[in-house]
């Protein structure tokens, strides 16, 4: 069967686990960049990401491996490797096989722990690190609530699901927004800003959102992207909502979103159901965009007009993010 898609994975810093979810021991078989992957945490509690298939005989490391130490034990033979991917140990052999004694024996991935999340980075042809992703105060502040968080699998691809914030549009048209969004989007290096004002539908006391399109208020919206897996968006009304997105490639036509919300512990009770009428009210739009990503195509030169927003721009500045 034809692949609706016929772009690469593009590089970057893509969150692979919530760090709460992955404790002293943990070992998870995780699916993303189109591999089989392990994740574990060692005794000490670094996190590491390697590549899942043992080189001695072929077992997942991720379906009974065990953590000692520093190192990840194979479930079949017992051979231990650390978090570089390097052999430290075969229990039953006076010595590490030349063909793996010194060397990188499993491929491993640049990993970090930000904004609650672990964190690695993927690039095609195993080049290090080009840019680094940034901490969101709010996600480490006690006067922040703790994260409100939802996810999905999706069959697109991340360059689509990133079109949409250009896609003026469609808030329109999709989501029934009362008036187009007015702003600047910045484009420089990997990172992408994006800050508009537009109107809202209203949501009363109770957190309900009025969608008779009869009452509207002004909303702010700050946005910010380093890479392609690695959004903030900062919304300002009466109330103030924070939102991390992470996006993370399945493989070449899958991917795995997440949205991340947070808001203030100290607001008012009426306030505090309006922040949640308007998560919910961002959720209901993704789930809007959901089933046009995954029944679209990919046109490379669509026939826009002056009323899309800068969706070209945008598409010339991702490109940057695919190593061919």
């Amino acid at each position: 069967m034809k692949k609706r898609y016929d772009k690469p994975i593009p590089f970057g810093w893509y969150a692979v686990e919530y760090s709460s979810e992955l404790k002293p021991g943990d070992v998870k078989a995780l699916e993303y960049f189109g591999r089989e992957l392990v994740l574990f945490r060692s005794e000490e509690g670094e996190a590491s990401l390697l590549n899942a298939y043992c080189p001695h005989l072929g077992a997942h490391l991720g379906h009974g491996g065990i953590v000692k130490g520093n190192a990840l034990s194979c479930p079949f033979h017992a051979w231990e490797f650390n978090g570089e991917g390097y052999c430290t140990a075969v229990p039953y052999a006076k010595r590490i096989p030349p063909k793996v004694e010194g060397k990188q024996a499993i491929f491993s991935y640049p990993v970090v722990e930000r904004n609650q999340m672990i964190w690695a980075w993927y690039h095609p042809e195993g080049l290090e690190p080009l840019f680094e992703i940034y901490d969101i105060p709010e996600l480490s502040s006690t006067d922040w609530s703790e994260l409100d968080t939802y996810d999905w699998e999706i069959n697109t691809i991340i360059q689509e699901t990133g079109e949409n914030a250009a896609d003026l549009a469609h808030f329109i048209t999709v989501h029934g927004s009362p008036a187009m969004p007015e702003g600047d989007v910045s484009m420089d290096g990997p990172r992408r800003v994006t800050e508009f004002d537009s109107k809202a539908h209203v949501i009363d006391e109770q957190g309900n959102v009025d969608l008779s399109g009869d009452n509207h208020e002004s909303i702010h919206l700050v946005s910010e992207g380093i890479g392609p897996g690695f959004t903030m968006q900062r919304f300002s009304r009466m109330f103030d909502v924070v939102l991390m997105g992470t996006i993370t490639p399945i493989d070449d036509q899958r991917v795995h979103l997440r949205f991340n919300f947070t808001v203030p512990r100290e607001q008012s009770e009426g306030n505090a159901m309006m922040a949640t009428g308007t998560v919910q009210e961002i959720v209901r739009q993704v789930e809007q965009d959901i089933p046009i990503w995954e029944h679209k195509v990919y046109l490379p030169d669509p026939a826009l007009c002056d009323g899309d927003g800068p969706i070209a721009k945008y598409r010339k500045w991702f490109q940057q993010f695919y190593a061919a």
